[in-house]
């Protein structure tokens, strides 16, 4: 063993002892078509009075808020919207959502969209009752106090935030995008709804599906998997495995964007409570340098990863092949585990998502895999520890080779 493990491990040991006993939330949720009008129902049980609806300016446009505002309205509850959220949120949006909540004198805080709209709103509330610099808050259980009633109603099946007790946030002055986790980000309540995701475009359903199993697998092979994030970790990896090129080319399809949620909510609950790996290390700053989405990095990145991670992982890798029905129990574990990085890489290019990520400068990467090491090492309980020689390599592996002219 490379002395460098051992003190990362010695971590994990003890983080997993706590984990194990730290019970947290797992938020109620009504799934199924329409049921986002229902929601209100939920909220109002709450007692609120008046909520900021944090989303963004193209679901505005889209109209998909107009039934759930509507329902909002019969219910007794007051609302405004806060619609500048951007992709990868910054300083500036949280600020600016959290002058609206007081401006308008709500009492509660409702994200509607995908990962960006959560993150924002999860510290938005934060903020309201948490009197602290947003960089204070980076890391594990530093919210002092409970947040205003929160709720969560996800446009996309891939971020899973509705389930995680994780926000992450972009700090523009130093391009660094981190995490906040605690149990108070959780919401209260969620709401699970096909009919939301049916106009998504079949490449952002790609990404966000591939975020999702990303999730799923990152919490299955890392160091943390208690029985019940491996129940979800195995469920959510057999639906979306099975469902999502499906969706892909019929994103009409009502039956098949609900089991999409359900796994991409399954994945949160799974990875919030085991944490994720490198693949998320290099999506985060990614994002932060250059702004490429999360979801799309995460899909870019696993396969990579994962015949990084191959050898120290094989066992697990072997037992997501056999839930995805790739192989039979007599198979040898080592080609389970070939099968199952071969079927994500054919899943990817089923769906047009490239093998590099365009925006990697090979001048930036020195930079970045210090970046990310310092984030992953040693939070992450990865399968398979990464010195900055592999990691710079990994980079560059992403790097799109530059055409001729």
């Amino acid at each position: 063993m490379n002395l460098m493990t051992i003190p990362y491990r010695t971590s994990h040991i003890m983080m997993k002892g706590v984990l194990n006993v730290l019970k947290l939330p797992i938020p109620p949720s009504l799934v199924g078509p329409g049921m986002v009008k229902r929601f209100p129902e939920i909220i109002s049980l709450c007692d609120v009075h008046k909520a900021l609806v944090i989303t963004d300016k193209p679901l505005m446009e889209m109209g998909l808020l107009d039934g759930f505002l509507e329902a909002l309205k019969k219910a007794g509850i007051d609302y405004s919207v806060f619609d500048g959220v951007q992709p990868n949120p910054t300083f500036e949006n949280i600020y600016d959502g959290l002058e609206a909540y007081y401006t308008e004198g709500c009492d509660g805080v409702i994200a509607f969209g995908g990962g960006s709209s959560m993150d924002c709103a999860k510290i938005v509330a934060a903020k309201v009752t948490n009197d602290k610099p947003i960089p204070k808050m980076k890391g594990l259980f530093k919210l002092t106090h409970r947040l205003p009633p929160f709720f969560a109603v996800p446009t996309t099946a891939g971020t899973g935030s509705e389930a995680t007790v994780c926000a992450v946030i972009t700090d523009t002055s130093n391009h660094e995008k981190f995490a906040i986790n605690d149990p108070k980000l959780v919401p209260l309540a969620t709401v699970l709804d096909p009919e939301l995701m049916v106009g998504l475009p079949p490449a952002l359903t790609a990404s966000t599906g591939m975020d999702a199993l990303t999730h799923a697998v990152e919490a299955y092979i890392g160091h943390y998997d208690a029985p019940f994030v491996k129940e979800k970790a195995l469920s959510a990896t057999e639906v979306i495995m099975r469902d999502l090129e499906a969706v892909y080319k019929d994103g009409s399809n009502l039956k098949l964007r609900q089991n999409m949620s359900v796994a991409s909510f399954d994945a949160g609950l799974a990875f919030t409570r085991a944490y994720v790996g490198y693949v998320h290390a290099i999506a985060h700053n990614l994002g932060g340098f250059y702004g490429v989405a999360h979801g799309f990095a995460n899909a870019v990145i696993l396969p990579h990863i994962l015949e990084f991670s191959r050898d120290a992982a094989q066992k697990k890798l072997s037992e997501l092949a056999l839930c995805a029905g790739l192989g039979e129990p007599w198979d040898s574990e080592e080609i389970l585990s070939y099968r199952f990085i071969d079927r994500i890489k054919e899943m990817n290019a089923n769906m047009g998502i490239p093998e590099t990520i365009d925006a990697l400068r090979i001048e930036d990467i020195p930079e970045l895999a210090k970046r990310v090491l310092k984030e992953a090492n040693p939070t992450y309980p990865v399968p398979k520890i990464m010195d900055y020689d592999e990691c710079v390599a990994m980079l560059e592996e992403l790097v799109t080779p530059e055409q001729p002219e």
